[in-house]
């Protein structure tokens, strides 16, 4: 969904000074962006910034960064933002251009929440846990890295799975609704608190690659 842009949307881009504007020019430099060399962990689909504001309140020893591609939404997410969160950037951007904002090597997580599921089986090769994005986040990695993946739609659940299990993967802390597991540190998203409160399970899974065992 398609949200509109508002009026404030430019101000805030240019002088928020946790949106990254050339993120092409940080490739491989983002430890000198952040002033250490602390890991780097990535939100694909960072939203209004609930959850990786919280994610990096709570964890002051990674540096994290969230891509978003609607304009106005990656705005508000750095609205939401507190000045002193030095540890978190912003970017305008696309899944399909990770490669061209970091080295393999680069970033040790990345944080798929709640992505569209695109239900159609026609669509499925645009799910973010299709296999050949798998193979993007394979590179984006270089030698190993974690997925952890959050969703409300058993159907791209269960195609996720798949998806890991035949591409290599190895699964860990599967849930078929989280809320009720004995699972601790959950950080809920916007979406997550709004799906949970009527009463939908959250499906979550870890899934890790690592080229030697391959």
């Amino acid at each position: 969904m398609r949200v509109r842009k508002k009026a404030w949307t430019a101000a805030e881009y240019e002088s928020n000074p946790h949106l990254c504007h050339n993120p092409e020019e940080h490739k491989g430099k983002w430890s000198e962006l952040f002033g250490n060399s602390k890991p780097i962990y990535i939100e694909i689909g960072c939203g209004k910034g609930r959850f990786i504001s919280k994610s990096a309140y709570l964890n002051e020893d990674i540096n994290f960064i969230g891509i978003e591609r609607q304009s106005t939404i990656v705005a508000t997410a750095a609205r939401n933002l507190a000045p002193e969160q030095k540890n978190v950037m912003l970017i305008h951007g696309d899944v399909e251009n990770l490669l061209e904002f970091f080295e393999p090597g680069e970033v040790q997580r990345i944080y798929i929440n709640f992505c569209d599921p695109w239900p159609k089986k026609k669509w499925y090769k645009r799910r973010l846990t299709y296999r050949g994005f798998l193979a993007k986040y394979k590179e984006l990695f270089g030698g190993s890295g974690e997925i952890f993946f959050k969703t409300d739609n058993r159907i791209l659940f269960e195609f996720s799975l798949n998806e890991f299990c035949g591409d290599g993967w190895n699964l860990s802390n599967i849930s078929l609704d989280l809320h009720s597991s004995d699972f601790e540190g959950n950080i809920m998203t916007e979406y997550e608190e709004k799906f949970s409160s009527k009463g939908f399970p959250i499906y979550r899974l870890e899934a890790r690659w690592n080229k030697k065992q391959q």
